[in-house]
């Protein structure tokens, strides 16, 4: 195995990817008051949300210690390509690429390159599905970082939440009128410029408001048929298929996958949220 990927747990692994030996889980920790667990594979997402839903603060996400990330950088692979939350909601990126350094010094030169994904969730698994295209195609390691690097700012992550108010909490949402949102149903169509939440439009309802993304997504991407669109959702599998059907009857696309959130994407989506990066 000459290279290794190495994600935080914001990132949505595909079926197919969770027991591959070149992927690695550095997982964050969850706090909803006196309810604290790590996000890893004892993940309970319907209990999760239902300590959220009776919790009155805001819950909270710690990042891996930089030792974590040291340690799964300690591999027999040659290339070490690491995928983290946006430095702008997580200090997932800095702790790897401290993590990275402490490496360096402890065992000696190694490549290794870490991607602030400025996303999250399947916009982490796209930069990581990605790597693996790369390599496999045969790309050296500063080919694939350079390409890598392009991608990330050529992908687009969009969203539609039902609940606000962790992303507000945490200061994210200094450009969406959370308050007026929830109380008047109207949902806001929201995407991720660069790790910056900005507001593309909004629609009242759900449903309106997924369509409403789906437009946003078919007017602002480019040759949708060379991207693969990734449609995660925070338990609402029915709203992740009204949002295939949506997209499908927009455009064609290389391959649609759907996946549930793990534990950080629920946290900042919430129970209902959509999530769809290409």
């Amino acid at each position: 195995m000459n290279y290794k990927i190495v994600v935080d747990s914001c990132c949505e692994l595909p079926e197919a990817y969770k027991n591959d030996r070149r992927f690695q889980i550095v997982p964050l920790g969850l706090e909803v008051g006196d309810y604290v667990i790590q996000d890893d594979e004892t993940f309970d997402q319907k209990e999760f949300l239902r300590q959220v839903a009776a919790y009155p603060l805001c819950p909270k996400s710690s990042c891996p210690s930089p030792e974590k990330f040291r340690e799964a950088y300690h591999d027999e692979a040659e290339e070490v390509y690491v995928v983290t939350l946006s430095s702008h909601l997580s200090g997932s990126y800095n702790s790897a690429e401290l993590g990275k350094s402490l490496y360096l010094e402890k065992y000696g030169d190694k490549k290794i390159h870490v991607v602030d994904s400025e996303s999250a969730s399947c916009g982490e698994t796209q930069i990581a599905e990605k790597i693996v295209e790369y390599k496999e195609a045969g790309l050296s390691f500063e080919e694939t970082v350079k390409k890598v690097e392009v991608f990330k700012r050529q992908m687009r992550t969009y969203f539609v939440l039902d609940n606000l108010e962790t992303l507000r909490k945490n200061g994210r949402l200094s450009g969406v009128k959370a308050l007026v949102a929830s109380t008047l149903n109207i949902k806001p169509v929201m995407v991720g410029n660069l790790g910056v939440i900005e507001q593309k439009g909004q629609a009242i309802g759900i449903n309106k408001a997924l369509a409403k993304m789906a437009d946003c997504i078919v007017g602002d991407v480019k040759e949708p048929q060379e991207r693969t669109l990734m449609i995660t959702h925070c338990n609402c599998p029915e709203r992740a298929e009204f949002m295939r059907g949506l997209m499908e009857k927009r455009a064609s696309y290389k391959r649609i996958l759907v996946m549930d959130t793990a534990g950080v994407s629920s946290m900042y989506a919430n129970d209902g949220g959509v999530i769809v990066t290409l």
